[in-house]
């Protein structure tokens, strides 16, 4: 595995299989494979459905995750572009080392070697992990003068921004080198895809045959070498700060996904793979219906089906098998499977790749298991064999789409250019058909997802505005996703409805309009349309961030508009008297506990609000121009002193890393810290969601958590069970399909807990509450009728658990224990992987209750 040799192009690659046969401890499995009209496993779903690994992020990584970072600024001159990477030091507890594969501390003197084997190999730090570790890019093409290189940049830019004037730019057709991304390790315990990477890197290095060097001056590859350094370093899934990565688009919460979005936006490659693990056999997207509707679907089958086969052809062409190696044929989900694996949600990298120009992007799943109790059970020997069989396979795929990549290069540029220029016209989807996509078999109803887009969406300014920090912070994220916005230079009315200057406009006559959508709007109820899905299925960041979104059918005739590159400073403090603080968003929640810390006296007010001295206006100026919040003039007087709030959290790592953005003090717990005798003392609240369990505490723990009567807040089943079995509430909690999940429609009842709350929140497991007993109000309820606006939310099989059971029922619930402490029981999922963060203030304003 050591020495480099020419890179292969076709099918028919080099095979390990011969050389490993003799060698094996373990022998494989001697299982058939199916054929193809015989019926496979349903899709594996790791990591699917809610969230229920108990937080353990320390704050320093939780911290970093939040901390916003600027991109670094782009270098103008040619390639290669030698960066000496600083060496780590060796870790000999590196979970990499166990399978024979690159510990991450090998990297930098692997890169730093590889960029002096010629002129062919670039290597840039892209940003940092959540950890701390560093992220390797690495770029592979032809030497480029920095002339050459800023004319490959005009050519890149005039794609995304004028594609109608690209497409008919001869120098494009001719000379444009075409991106091509390949992503790695975006999960830590799926190793090897970066030692495939570093082995193709070596090869295109290497290689002295005519092909490759066309190939080079044709195409940039870029690697990112380990999209998960913290993962591979402690073989977990997630990062430092617990996050799935491959979770986190278009959210964005990590600095690893951020990273991987500035390439996506600085790059805008056309074709990218993203390597995961462990599938057998291998599998290699398209997928399943439901498919993304905002995609233009047409161009993106095309390529990535026709990319499939060939990949599929390199992977069988290794001649692994089932019965000699224990590895069965390639998968195509398209064509293989009926469903549950999709493309739907945006939240998977290469199914948020399509929205910045990518005509082709998969996952590829790796046969061979050697992670969690694999890992830890297998024989050395075995882990090894697997993990070379992975590899090989990766390296297969990589190669095939280099191959498909180069070959049809015209049609793949001309194709992201089409992609961008109906965007920027304003044309209609064109539905698959088998006259729209030919070559691709099976293409049915089933596989028709379009949407009709708006002609703007309007964020109004001032009073307009539900929340001034939501509506700058979706502002923001809208422009790093590349989204165009414009900010109204005046007044001006659209279909009836007024809007002040300073209101920013979204005109979906733009290149990533699919973006802007994705982002913006409602979604859509796909329950009927597919029985399973493998991951969430409803988003919206105009419901959900906090922020008022409205869609319109046509443009402002006559509105001039300033491009924005940031949101207008939206903080401000009244000049006199006491101020009022809304706490509707997380950072007014990190404003009051700042205050709080500080030791203002702050007040609440009937409505959940905030009434800040005016003698504490000095500070209140730092928190509105550091965190973009309002403190008002005062109207009313508060009813009840806040107190700081120190927080012992049972939860989740999104939920962990969004009571730390709202500002709270939290010490993660569990059934095993509260048995090993927790000190109640250090905390002011429980927050319940996973990894306690009442009924498994010791009595010891019981009378100590019984004696410190600290308000509890209960989130989901796991919530609700804690409440029951410590007999906080009395009320009956139901839960709802285990599956569903989606944006919903609820009525809030206002008050302390749900007042200036927004009329949508997400949903996991949907759970509600009945035979409320005396003394417990009702906080929120789901709306009449069905609740769900967009997701998948079926009934089970029993006919029970649906929308139409939940619809009108309390879905927050709070009172007093008998203990006469404050109890909160969310049926709903405010935090979800920090997601919905315009519901974070719910969960804020509960723990703040006391």
């Amino acid at each position: 595995m050591g020495t480099s040799r020419p890179v292969v192009f076709r099918a028919a690659l080099t095979t390990l299989a011969a050389a490993l046969a003799g060698t094996l401890l373990v022998p494989p499995a001697a299982t058939a494979a199916p054929g193809r009209d015989e019926p496979r496993p349903h899709p594996v779903r790791e990591g699917g459905g809610r969230d229920t690994g108990a937080a353990r992020a320390p704050a320093s990584a939780t911290g970093a995750a939040l901390a916003v970072r600027s991109p670094a600024p782009a270098r103008t001159g040619g390639y290669p572009r030698e960066t000496v990477l600083d060496v780590p030091p060796e870790n000999s507890a590196d979970k990499s080392l166990k399978l024979g594969l690159a510990p991450y501390h090998a990297l930098a003197p692997r890169l730093n070697a590889l960029q002096r084997l010629g002129d062919r190999v670039s290597v840039e730090v892209a940003g940092r992990s959540a950890g701390g570790h560093e992220l390797y890019l690495v770029t592979v093409t032809a030497p480029e003068s920095a002339a050459r290189s800023r004319e490959q940049d005009r050519m890149r830019e005039l794609i995304g921004n004028d594609p109608a004037r690209a497409a008919k730019d001869r120098r494009i057709k001719d000379t444009y080198k075409t991106p091509v991304f390949i992503n790695n390790n975006i999960h830590g315990n799926e190793w090897e895809g970066t030692d495939a990477a570093l082995k193709l890197v070596e090869e295109l290095a290497r290689a002295k045959d005519a092909r490759t060097a066309s190939l080079l001056a044709r195409n940039r590859i870029m690697l990112n070498i380990t999209a998960n350094p913290d993962g591979r370093i402690a073989g977990t899934r997630a990062n430092a700060a617990g996050f799935d990565l491959n979770r986190d688009f278009v959210t964005a919460t990590q600095p690893e996904t951020r990273a991987i979005r500035r390439i996506a936006v600085d790059r805008q490659p056309a074709v990218m793979l993203d390597l995961h693990g462990y599938v057998n056999g291998t599998l290699i997207e398209p997928t399943t219906p439901p498919h993304g509707e905002n995609y233009e679907y047409d161009l993106f089958l095309k390529n990535a089906y026709a990319n499939a086969l060939g990949m599929e052809a390199a992977v069988n062409g290794l001649g692994y098998t089932a019965g000699k190696d224990g590895v069965r044929p390639a998968v195509i989900p398209f064509r293989d499977e009926k469903e549950g694996w999709d493309d739907w949600p945006p939240v998977f990298t290469p199914q948020y790749m399509p929205f910045q120009g990518a005509v082709a992007s998969h996952t590829i799943e790796f046969p061979m298991t050697v992670n969690n109790s694999a890992y830890t059970t297998l024989p050395v020997e075995e882990l090894r064999r697997r993990a070379a069989i992975n590899t090989d396979i990766a390296g297969a795929a990589m190669r095939a789409t280099l191959e498909y990549t180069d070959t049809h290069r015209a049609s793949v540029i001309a194709d992201q250019i089409e992609t961008f220029r109906r965007g920027a016209a304003g044309e209609a989807q064109r539905p698959v058909s088998e006259e729209t996509v030919p070559g691709v078999p099976g293409i049915g109803p089933e596989d028709v997802y379009t949407t009709r887009f708006p002609r703007a969406y309007v964020i109004p300014a001032g009073g307009g505005q539900r929340s001034a920090p939501a509506a700058a912070r979706l502002v923001d994220h809208l422009v790093a996703n590349d989204v165009r916005v414009g900010q109204a230079r005046r007044a001006f009315t659209l279909e009836g409805r007024a809007y002040p200057a300073g209101s920013y406009v979204v005109d979906m006559h733009q290149p990533k309009r699919g973006m802007a959508n994705v982002i913006l709007a409602d979604g859509r109820d796909i329950s009927a349309d597919v029985s399973t899905m493998y991951d969430i299925s409803g988003w919206s960041l105009g419901l959900l961030w906090g922020a008022t979104v409205e869609r319109a059918e046509r443009r402002a005739p006559g509105v001039p508009v300033r491009a924005v590159h940031a949101a207008s400073a939206a903080g401000f403090v009244a000049p006199r008297g006491d101020l009022a603080l809304r706490l509707d968003d997380p950072k007014e929640l990190a404003a009051v506990n700042s205050l709080l810390a500080q030791g203002v006296r702050v007040r609440r007010a009937a409505d959940g609000s905030a009434v800040v001295p005016g003698s504490a206006r000095d500070a209140a100026r730092v928190l509105a121009e550091r965190l973009g919040v309002r403190f008002e003039a005062a109207a009313r007087r508060g009813v009840a002193d806040m107190h700081r709030t120190r927080v012992a959290a049972a939860v989740t790592s999104g939920e962990l890393s969004a009571l730390r953005e709202m500002g709270f003090a939290v010490e993660p717990v569990s059934t095993a810290v509260l048995n090993a005798g927790f000190d109640w003392s250090r905390a002011d609240a429980l927050f319940v969601s996973t990894g306690l369990d009442h009924a498994a505490l010791t009595p010891a723990a019981r009378a100590a958590f019984e004696a410190s009567r600290v308000p509890v807040v209960g989130l989901g089943e796991r919530g609700a069970a804690f409440n029951a079995s410590a007999r906080l509430l009395e009320v009956t909690a139901v839960t709802g399909n285990g599956d569903a999940n989606g944006v919903v429609r609820v009525a809030n009842a206002g008050g302390a807990i749900t007042g200036g709350a927004p009329a949508h929140t997400f949903v996991y497991t949907p759970g509600w509450f009945t035979a409320l007993g005396a003394g417990v109000r009702v906080e929120q309820s789901y709306a009449s009728g069905n609740p769900l606006v967009s997701g998948h939310w079926r009934a089970a099989e029993d006919g029970a658990g649906g929308p139409s059971d939940a619809a009108g029922r309390p879905s927050v619930v709070s009172g007093a224990a008998p203990s006469g402490a404050p109890v909160v029981l969310f049926g709903t999922e405010p935090l979800f992987r920090a997601h919905p963060k315009g519901v974070f203030a719910q969960i804020g304003r509960a723990l703040l209750a006391h």
